[in-house]
């Protein structure tokens, strides 16, 4: 029998411990004081998946509110004791669902990870999910790190060490006091790349909610001026690679190989052993595919990751969201052929 229980953060840590888990920084009461600085964001809770009594699964939740609905979200959860084969995860799921639905009618649904294809999640409304990664290996010192690269990785970083101006820093200070010469490189990579930026104040509170021991920014600079930058998350010897910037033109693309590379080391002299490079495309989310190119040269392996996926609590409203979005996008592209003609 699976049962779904409420926890406090400090209730879950503690059961995660004792399950002999470790939970990703995006579950932890930290993280949810960060995304309740976030405009439509509160923290909503914590909750333990039991299977006989024992503990099957985690999973900590936020609220998000848009566009006159709401929705709850669990960033990398549940974080599973072991993991469930397809016909328990979706036993989980319902459970789950059920759980949630009883304690907060106002959630149409929940976005969470999922690794099996269930019958009872959708595709999501919005966001890029992904089911694969690139998990760095820091451990052994810069040789090792170099070694385990694929050959391409290995040329790229010693050409940038050889030959780039770009000068790498640890700037964690300096943009926690200012974000705003940080910011401004961002907007530049969205306008470049085609992605809509947050703004600067997320980065701010982010940084500073988080605090210098689990979230680092790190930059590259020519003359001063700023070219490239990372803020990379840090927890229980994991560290993520949550966002970048750079320059257009010929500067950018040694410089970003030279401060990855300047990343790995800094990272590892910290204690982290392995630094998640947080996603790329495949066959069955290819709209990341760009991404494989230069993520994938720094190791020879990638990672299975559960993709996100939606799970309807309020099935009527959820498929009248479902058709909305549907009959947007084929406005679109009737706008687009008429444009085009």
């Amino acid at each position: 029998m699976i049962e779904v229980r409420d926890l406090t953060f400090e209730q879950m840590e503690q059961r995660a411990r004792e399950a002999g888990t470790t939970l990703p920084i995006e579950q932890t009461e930290l993280w949810s004081r960060f995304e309740a600085t976030v405009p439509g964001r509160t923290p909503w809770g914590a909750c333990e998946i039991v299977r006989d009594g024992d503990p099957m699964g985690f999973v900590s939740l936020i609220e998000y509110e848009t566009h006159g609905y709401r929705y709850l979200r669990a960033h990398h959860a549940p974080v599973w004791v072991g993991e469930p084969s397809p016909e328990q995860e979706d036993e989980a799921l319902a459970a789950l669902a059920a759980h949630l639905h009883a304690r907060d009618r106002k959630q149409v649904f929940v976005r969470l990870a999922v690794s099996a294809e269930l019958d009872r999640c959708c595709e999501t409304l919005s966001t890029l999910p992904y089911d694969t990664t690139v998990v760095v290996d820091l451990t052994g010192g810069e040789d090792e790190i170099l070694a385990r690269m694929k050959p391409r990785g290995r040329r790229d970083v010693r050409k940038a060490l050889r030959e780039s101006p770009v000068e790498c820093a640890d700037e964690t200070e300096r943009a926690t006091e200012s974000f705003e010469e940080y910011h401004a490189l961002m907007r530049e990579t969205a306008e470049r790349d085609g992605f809509s930026c947050a703004p600067v104040d997320y980065f701010q509170n982010m940084i500073r909610t988080l605090g210098p021991e689990h979230c680092r920014v790190f930059a590259g600079r020519i003359d001063g001026e700023l070219v490239t930058w990372a803020i990379d998350t840090v927890y229980e010897g994991v560290s993520v690679h949550y966002y970048a910037a750079s320059k257009s033109g010929s500067v950018r693309a040694y410089a970003t190989d030279k401060l990855v590379f300047f990343e790995c080391c800094a990272l590892a002299e910290r204690g982290v052993t392995a630094f998640d490079l947080m996603g790329i495309g495949s066959d069955r989310f290819p709209e990341m595919l760009t991404l494989n190119k230069f993520k994938t040269k720094f190791s020879k392996e990638t990672a299975p990751v559960a993709p996100d996926r939606d799970l309807p609590l309020c099935p009527r409203f959820y498929g009248a969201l479902v058709a909305a979005k549907k009959l947007r996008a084929k406005a679109r592209s009737h706008a687009s052929g008429e444009k085009d003609a």
